[in-house]
């Protein structure tokens, strides 16, 4: 098959466009903290005596209705409406770039305000359907400091964090484009579960360390769980860490959701190579703050995510010290086959040796899925995001994309 029927497979579009930020930022009022709004509110002269009653509209039209104009919410008046226009903004960030892959994955290629950066930032937010659920993989930094040397996310510099704002925009304009809101039309040949709603998951597993930015993927978190907007069950959000121990105790305490850790290796010097991190925060004290997380138990167990990457650690010899490590742990081991990308040195493993290996661990008593890779011919897959602006030439990618799709959209 041709390169260029083979790309002729995967839709590419420019995305219209919800209203989008103007160039002068005004304060946004998504992302914000019920408290924090009633103090913006007021500071723009709204009486104390109509803050509550205020917050309760803004918060249903905001994270129930999911407008991204003032002049949507119908209940509020027009005064109120014409002062919030003046002083704040609710709209979503510019869509770069869609992507729908063959196997209905959607990956948008986002752009947001410089803040800070000295031009404007681009992340990737990917949404993966199945048939009973449909899960959101968020971003929470542009880049990532952490260098994992098997991830293209981790081969593009930090440019800054994302805040509560950008986190949750992302979610928004998911439900947006994926009619995920009431009176909303789901788009023409989208792949979704067949009923209820969309979005039923999200997972903090998109470009960054969620726990180097602690306090803006905390705000989020709350908003998007809280049961009066958004109502995500806490435990349908999944945070995953490389192991940032001091705040996987913060995690467990102040925001409450499942953890997921990036392991990857049952032994310091590997993990050390492979995730520089475990340097600073070895295996040993990674595993008791995952002792320590509150509530574990059968049902709410920690998901161990282990990428496999072929004659480097997926020996049965590290099977078996993987289960020593878990001992005690209510745990589930994602297994992934390894995702290439342009540049890498690391092959997947063979499909026989990913499944010897999950065999001996479900042996061992623990759920081992492998994790089906998911928007390959996209570059959407476990540890291939990376912001477009940071990507290699269009030719090249397009090359790469046509190479993955020919090798991968058969199975």
């Amino acid at each position: 098959m041709a390169a260029t029927e083979i790309l002729n497979r995967v839709d590419t579009v420019k995305a219209p466009q919800a209203r989008v930020a103007p160039q002068a930022e005004k304060p946004s009022l998504i992302g914000l903290l019920r408290e924090d709004m009633a103090k913006a509110l007021v500071e723009n002269g709204v009486p104390e005596r109509q803050v509550k009653m205020r917050v309760s509209q803004l918060w249903h039209w905001l994270y129930v209705r999911g407008v991204s104009d003032f002049d949507e919410m119908l209940n509020v008046s027009k005064d109120m409406r014409e002062m919030l226009k003046q002083h704040f903004t609710i709209a979503r960030p510019e869509i770069v770039e869609e992507q729908t892959s063959g196997d209905g994955t959607r990956k948008w290629l986002l752009r947001f305000p410089a803040r800070g950066a000295g031009r404007p930032v681009e992340i990737e937010t990917v949404y993966i359907p199945e048939e009973g659920r449909g899960t959101l993989c968020i971003s929470s930094q542009v880049g990532c400091t952490l260098t994992c040397s098997f991830c293209h996310t981790g081969t593009q510099k930090l440019v800054r964090n994302l805040t509560a704002e950008e986190i949750l925009a992302q979610l928004l304009l998911a439900r947006d484009r994926l009619g995920d809101f009431p009176e909303r039309d789901t788009p023409q040949g989208a792949i979704v579960p067949a009923e209820g709603r969309k979005i039923t998951n999200i997972v903090m597993m998109g470009m960054g360390e969620p726990l180097y930015n602690f306090d803006g993927v905390k705000t989020a978190l709350l908003i998007a769980s809280d049961g009066e907007g958004l109502s995500l069950s806490k435990r349908r959000i999944t945070l995953s860490t490389s192991g940032i121990v001091p705040e996987i105790y913060r995690t467990g305490d102040e925001i409450g959701v499942m953890l997921a850790i990036s392991l990857h290796a049952v032994r310091d010097d590997l993990r050390d190579m492979l995730v520089p991190i475990n340097k600073k925060y070895p295996l040993k004290e990674l595993m008791d703050a995952c002792r320590a997380y509150p509530g574990l138990s059968n049902a709410r167990r920690i998901t161990f995510e282990y990428v496999m990457l072929k004659d480097v650690n997926d020996s049965l010899e590290d099977a078996k010290e993987l289960v020593k490590l878990l001992k005690g742990v209510p745990a589930k081991i994602n297994l992934i086959p390894f995702n290439p990308w342009p540049g890498t040195n690391y092959q997947c493993s063979d499909w026989e040796q990913i499944e010897k290996f999950a065999d001996f661990i479900n042996q061992a008593g623990y759920a081992s899925p492998i994790r089906t890779p998911r928007g390959r011919d996209i570059l959407a897959a476990c540890g291939q995001l990376k912001s477009e602006s940071e990507r290699m030439r269009k030719v090249d990618r397009l090359a790469f994309e046509a190479m993955m799709i020919a090798n991968h959209g058969e199975d």
